[in-house]
């Protein structure tokens, strides 16, 4: 078996047409199609898991091969007004790599996005190379901007040798 891309990231938004403004007015994302009509149906809420599923989505180009799809559930339940923390089994989140970090977070500050801080830079262990913030959607879900100012590969794959020849058994995890 051979996995190819991740062909799209979905994310469940509350307002389809509000998210559409910041994904596709602030962050710059282009229609890999127009929003959907609602649909639903027997065959749909089988497909996504929810019954009586009720929805419409839209699709946005996020490179050349891969898309955020955004998707407005019409039977969201009414209590689900908040997003999941992120450090809660079944969180997300999306990350868009830059090649200028400090200048795109730039950009959408004067855009009014709010970061949760400054640049982290990592310089030392796995991800040696990072540059890195988190940001919001209107929805509050976890957005991230990532430059990646070096990566040392030889050093990435021996530690990765290494962690597979001394991780623990299955059987002691289950």
């Amino acid at each position: 078996m051979k996995l190819n891309y991740i062909h799209h990231v979905g994310l469940v938004v509350k307002n389809l047409d509000r998210s559409i403004y910041f994904y596709h007015d602030i962050l710059g994302l282009q229609f890999a199609n127009e929003p959907t009509d609602w649909f639903e149906g027997p065959d749909l809420a089988k497909g996504v898991g929810v019954p009586g599923a009720t929805l419409r989505q839209v699709s946005m180009w996020v490179d050349d091969t891969s898309t955020l799809e955004l998707i407005e559930y019409g039977n969201r339940p009414a209590e689900n007004t908040t997003h999941i923390p992120n450090n809660y089994l079944g969180a997300a989140h999306v990350c868009f790599n830059v090649d200028d970090i400090r200048k795109t977070k730039a950009e959408l500050e004067a855009k009014g996005v709010t970061f949760y801080s400054d640049v982290n830079v990592v310089d030392e262990g796995p991800l040696a190379g990072w540059r890195w913030c988190y940001f919001s959607d209107p929805d509050g879900l976890a957005l991230e901007l990532v430059e990646i100012a070096y990566y040392l590969k030889s050093d990435r794959v021996a530690a990765s040798a290494q962690y597979l020849r001394n991780r623990p058994s299955l059987e002691s995890l289950l």
